[in-house]
């Protein structure tokens, strides 16, 4: 009954999640796309009003007419719209959905023993740890480095070296699967920390100083800035973290923490041409294409290098089973019983059967014969984690069993 429960929430909150993430993606993505695209106002009364950019657009049958103010506008409106739901109902409910599918069943989701064997609980301290420490340290760098000359460029540089070696060390300390959705979490956090310890605050003040009749304070507006463009390179990096969990191939390689670095700096590179692409058009900078080369480069540097070595079983080609003397040739069902038996019926047998996979007769063995042999052999995701310590030599017995044709009678 607990399991059920548990995937109950686990489908609702994931649900809720991936629906804030869009409003919250989707209002980033539209606010630097309006920044990069506004052009000087031709109308004298725009700028008589101070307006300080201005954007023509048509959408959904209707003309819209958005326009920035360099400063305070005239008179503030009584119904102001505040963006920060968005990212408070991502992070919550990204939190909630963390803590129910990794920290409540550390044991088996965050720890890998063949990676790191400590406590659940401290396995639980430490990722949690990770939350706060990154952003921490960002947001020292930000602070201590932002105003500077050159601030840019260096916040860049040292926060992408903070990004890899926190990478590097969540993929040497938990499960693959655990090192990826950490690093998106912690990335993550750390935007939505942005948006509640400096974007909101920043604009309060700003907006507190324009009714008070008091000159704003510049530095509020250029903090909310750097913060926002920051979480817009932050957010394809994040997707790719938060997704790769469906997909073995890259956290389950031996240089994972490559992989996932390699694949968010793709990332940020192609949100680098989407973002100065804007600007292109208007003129105001070289075409990006370098950015989205690169980027689309090193995804196909992936797919090359994470390639699996071919492999062919009889039963899928249509051949009979060789007859050589190789030890392949006289697996059976016999021989993979006792590996199924001792490493996989604790989660698919009589008692418990895992997504609803069960492999305690020929029959069911059959029917996922692929599947056991992918999850098994080829990206050896199953045992979940090895919690049940299967060996490379029973590994080698279902891939012998499986080459020779998947026999179960």
């Amino acid at each position: 009954m607990e399991s059920y429960v548990l995937d109950w929430a686990n489908l609702l909150l994931r649900w809720v999640h991936v629906i804030t993430a869009i409003a919250w993606i989707g209002s980033s993505f539209y606010f630097v796309f309006l920044d990069s695209s506004l052009t000087p106002p031709e109308d004298e009364d725009l700028k008589k009003q101070g307006v300080s950019g201005e954007l023509w657009a048509v959408h959904g049958g209707g003309f819209y007419h958005p326009v920035k103010f360099a400063g305070a506008p005239p008179k503030l409106p009584g119904n102001l719209h505040w963006f920060y739901w968005e990212s408070y109902s991502t992070w919550l409910t990204g939190f909630s959905l963390f803590t129910i599918s990794y920290l409540w069943s550390a044991g088996t989701y965050l720890i890998d023993k063949s990676v790191m064997a400590w406590h659940p609980h401290a396995a639980i301290a430490v990722a949690l740890s990770f939350l706060v420490v990154f952003w921490l340290a960002y947001d020292a760098i930000c602070r201590i480095f932002g105003q500077r000359k050159n601030g840019d460029a260096i916040v860049g540089v040292l926060v992408a070296i903070l990004v890899c070696v926190a990478s590097f060390l969540a993929c040497h300390w938990f499960a693959g699967r655990a090192a990826f959705l950490l690093v998106g979490a912690m990335m993550a956090t750390a935007m939505s920390a942005n948006v509640f310890f400096w974007i909101i605050p920043g604009q309060r003040k700003m907006i507190a100083s324009m009714k008070a009749g008091e000159p704003v304070d510049p530095i509020h507006g250029k903090r909310g800035k750097q913060r926002s463009v920051h979480n817009t390179y932050f957010t394809l990096p994040v997707l790719f973290a938060m997704l790769s969990n469906h997909y073995s191939f890259t956290y389950s390689h031996p240089h994972n923490w490559l992989v996932l670095i390699v694949m968010m700096a793709a990332g940020a590179a192609i949100r680098q041409f989407f973002v100065l692409r804007h600007g292109y058009k208007l003129g105001r900078n070289a075409h990006p294409w370098p950015y989205a080369a690169v980027g689309v480069l090193a995804i196909i540097g992936m797919l090359v290098w994470l390639k699996p070595a071919p492999q062919t079983s009889a039963m899928n080609s249509g051949a009979a089973p060789a007859q050589s003397t190789g030890a392949s040739s006289t697996i059976g069902y016999q021989e993979i019983k006792p590996v199924l038996e001792q490493r996989c019926y604790m989660c698919h047998g009589a008692a418990v059967q895992m997504k609803n996979v069960r492999l305690d007769s020929p029959e069911a063995v059959a029917s996922h014969a692929q599947a056991i042999y992918q999850q098994v052999v080829v990206s050896k995701i199953m045992p979940m984690n090895n919690a049940t310590n299967i060996t490379d030599t029973e590994r080698d017995v279902i891939k012998r069993w499986f080459e020779a044709g998947a026999k179960t009678e």
